[in-house]
């Protein structure tokens, strides 16, 4: 029953959303669409989060708390809409206050683009810990770039990835504040000259070639309840002159814009391809435009408070979200030593004190490097200051281990072999009082491997925090069904602590519950068979087990194995008929990197492979394939409640964490995965009978890879694999082009770097595991409602708390 306050309010909203329609937008309620409804809509709920924004950070700055400044290259928050109505708890008023109106509130919300701000794991932890951070009341700052057209929009023609600009800004951001007087110039290039200023003292100036300005744009991050309210601030690239005016004049339209447009490209596209010179340039231009604007602007902001940036390090926590923002351990050191004369020992102290760094993985790929060449012509000043960086960083390690010369190449600043190239790793280490991973196996992992050395240099900087997920988005937003069924068995106290989750494991072994939970799965499962018809004309069977792997698409991550196995499933389901095989639904969903051309041809054989599976009258409709083009946070939003089975199937040692995992299973799916990632610590909480684990252990991987052992030796002993391997090189999935696929099933038989044909085996028969338990219903919803009731612990707010205590030295407030 609705209250008199809910009355009131949906009273109150109604008459704002027509204010903000006729006065903001200038329409008429007859004459409004969905998309119009949705942007008054969402300004008039935007108008109910100022006042706690604006009384938020007054209250920060005047009661002197430290801060959390956190730099990310990506932030895929998504939808905003319900996620800010939930946090305010207006979602039952909004409803009541658009109905009159003839709006349906969760039709109109689909108008909302996905903020293409992200590409997968690390962006969408970004906006996680974003909400967890105004949840738990820590003043914080995120910030990021304004991607105008983020990274791509995926569209499939016959199974090929085609890559076109996405346009969620083309009606416009409602959340978001334009600053245009808060800009900050971002140099490049030029020279660096050294002026005596004293006998003693010489101050280097930097003159760059160019100046790019970076532009505020301010988006609030509402906290649960609404109780706290933070900035997500995004930074866009202006040129300082739009326009060559004389060029122009002259008939030289084109030229006239060139400079702009190239300096404008900034924040044009996340990632955009590093296979050109050009292309590696912008990279590093984008991170360093980011990284420099947030200094700039979190160094303004707390001398005009304080007074001195000797207190830095009192007053801001620093956290770099992996290896992009690395460069703000020279950039700092810049500001203090060249822009406020600080001496170089002050400055390291206050620089090493404030920054704090996050890895994400041990792929050296992804532990970026820059050319030297590179850095001394784009910034040059900093490639002096890092220069002196690794001197005294190499004089101290000299002093503790003379003569140790394989540990001073190792723990370098810079790389020599090879062509000398920056390590920005190595430079967010040194530049860090603390260095953390995400995942109990990978913090270890960090130690072991690619910081060992450094790990003997400082054996306490390296800490565990492992991931964690903001529980009420992919809850109460994604699943209001199964929101309703634990609010109702746990309390709703459970929206505010995750972990009272737990008090759900009693309701396990109850059969009327387990049956309701099943209902609300299946409806689920209804929304998504709905969505597939939709999207790809294809009708799947919502009592079929719906076994989902959605996340970018790597060799790491390992479709390929998923679709090896869905081969010999259908070779194995039409050779052996009279078995009671378990009817499946395989959902693929993810993107490509533009310049990734292996993980484009796995798409391609993804599209093979249902192509023929699903025309086979022969399976019976026992197996179908499914891949969902562009992957994005609404997307998951669907698929994330529906999944039955959790695929997780990384190489051991190589995936940093997962936070994919920990939504599936928080959404009673069952886990199948490697001991990678935080695979290991979902199989501690939730128990080994209620997840699938298989294949080599990360030891197991390494040793196959000291010893050179290549895919031929477990291609030879697994005859199902060497059938399935000699289809599809044998062009029985790609009649079109019957060698499409050569290559990639050769380098299985070879190198087998990722250990495809290693864990085949071993995947195929936990598969069948999962087959029979799905045959016994009562124990398959029973192992689902204790996925449910045993990760609340992964939630973002217990990994925020830990950050606040452990890194940032922060007061959580609740």
């Amino acid at each position: 029953m609705q209250t008199q306050d809910q009355a009131g309010d949906a009273s109150a909203l109604r008459d704002a959303i027509v204010r903000k329609l006729t006065y903001e937008m200038g329409k008429s309620r007859s004459g409004a669409r969905d998309r119009d409804w949705f942007l008054a809509t969402a300004l008039a709920v935007r108008n109910r989060v100022i006042d706690r924004w604006l009384e938020a950070t007054r209250a920060a700055y005047e009661q002197g708390e430290k801060q959390v400044y956190y730099l990310s290259l990506e932030f895929l928050v998504g939808r905003l809409l319900r996620d800010n109505v939930s946090n305010l708890g207006l979602l039952e008023p909004l409803r009541e206050a658009l109905q009159p109106l003839g709006v349906d509130f969760d039709t109109m919300r689909q108008e909302e683009p996905d903020a293409a701000l992200g590409n997968g794991g690390l962006g969408r932890l970004a906006a996680c810990f974003m909400e967890s951070l105004a949840s738990l009341g820590i003043p914080a700052f995120g910030y990021g770039i304004r991607y105008e057209h983020g990274l791509f929009r995926q569209i499939l023609r016959e199974g090929w990835q085609h890559e076109y600009p996405e346009d969620w800004l083309t009606f416009g951001n409602p959340w978001e504040f334009a600053r245009p007087e808060i800009a900050h110039d971002i140099g490049f290039g030029g020279s660096v000259e050294a002026v005596r200023v004293s006998e003693e003292e010489v101050r280097h100036v930097w003159h760059p070639a160019e100046t790019v300005q970076a532009v505020a744009y301010d988006t609030p991050v509402v906290g649960w309840r609404g109780r706290h309210v933070n900035t997500l601030r995004l930074w866009s690239a202006r040129a300082l002159d739009p326009l060559k005016l004389e060029a122009f004049n002259y008939g030289d339209h084109v030229g006239a814009l060139a400079d702009r447009v190239r300096q404008e490209a900034i924040s044009k596209v996340l990632y955009p391809s590093d296979e050109s010179p050009a292309g590696q340039e912008l990279r590093l231009r984008q991170e360093y435009f980011f990284t420099s604007a947030a200094l700039q602007d979190l160094v303004r902001r707390h001398l005009r408070v304080y007074g001195d940036l000797r207190s830095l390090p009192d007053k801001v926590a620093i956290q770099l979200n992996d290896t992009h923002p690395a460069i703000a351990v020279a950039e700092l050191m810049r500001i203090c030593v060249d822009l406020h004369g600080m001496p170089w020992d002050e400055a390291w102290t206050v620089t090493r004190g404030s920054i704090s760094y996050t890895n994400h993985t041990l792929l050296p790929e992804a532990l970026e490097s820059w050319p030297v060449p590179l850095m001394e012509r784009l910034l040059p000043r900093h490639m002096q200051i890092i220069y002196l960086i690794n001197a005294h960083h190499l004089d101290s390690v000299r002093a503790r281990w003379p003569g140790d010369v394989r540990l001073f190449s190792s723990v370098s600043l810079i790389e020599e072999g090879h062509g000398r190239r920056v390590r920005m790793g190595h430079l967010a280490f040194v530049g860090s009082h603390k260095v953390n991973g995400v995942s109990a196996l990978h913090s270890e992992l960090l130690k072991k491997t690619v910081f060992r050395d450094f790990h003997q240099l400082a054996p306490d900087r390296i800490v565990n925090k492992t991931n964690g997920i903001t529980f009420r988005r992919w809850l109460q937003q994604s699943n209001p069904g199964l929101t309703g069924l634990l609010t109702e068995a746990v309390g709703p106290e459970v929206l505010d602590d995750a972990g009272l989750l737990e008090g759900l494991a009693k309701q396990a072994s109850d059969a009327g519950f387990r049956d309701r939970f099943a209902a609300v799965k299946r409806s689920n499962k209804e929304a998504l068979a709905a969505l597939i018809r939709q999207q790809l004309d294809l009708r799947v069977d919502p009592d079929a087990m719906f076994d989902v792997q959605i996340k970018r698409i790597h060799e790491y991550k390992r479709q390929l194995l998923n679709i090896l196995e869905t081969v010999a499933l259908y070779d194995a389901i039409r050779s052996q008929p009279h078995l009671d095989w378990a009817p499946r639904v395989k959902i693929f969903a993810g993107k490509a990197a533009a310049s990734y051309h292996r993980a484009k041809l796995i798409i391609k054989l993804a599209h093979d492979v249902a192509r023929v599976v699903n025309d086979d009258p022969t399976v019976r409709d026992r197996l179908k394939v499914a891949f969902l083009p562009n992957y994005n946070v609404s997307l998951a939003e669907t698929i994330v409640p529906a999944a039955d089975l959790s695929e997780q199937i990384s190489t051991a040692g190589m995936e940093a964490s997962g936070t994919g995992n920990m939504k599936l299973a928080l959404n009673g799916a069952l886990t199948m995965g490697t001991l990678d990632g935080a695979n290991v610590e979902i199989l501690e909480h939730v128990g080994e009978p209620n997840i699938f684990i298989f294949g080599l252990t990360t030891e197991e991987v390494e040793a196959r890879r000291r010893d050179g052992t290549h895919g031929i030796a477990a291609v030879q002993a697994s005859p199902r694999l060497g059938e399935v391997l000699e289809a599809i090189e044998s062009g029985v999935f790609s009649p079109d082009d019957r060698g499409r696929y050569r290559e990639l099933m050769g380098s299985i038989r070879g190198h087998d770097y990722f250990m495809v044909a290693s864990d085949f085996d071993s995947y195929f028969q936990a598969q069948r595991r999962a087959d029979a338990l799905w045959g016994d219903r009562a124990g398959w919803m029973r192992s689902a409602v204790l996925n449910t009731a045993r990760v609340g612990w992964f939630s973002s707010d217990r990994t925020i708390a830990e950050y606040a205590r452990e890194i940032w030295n922060v007061p959580v407030r609740r």
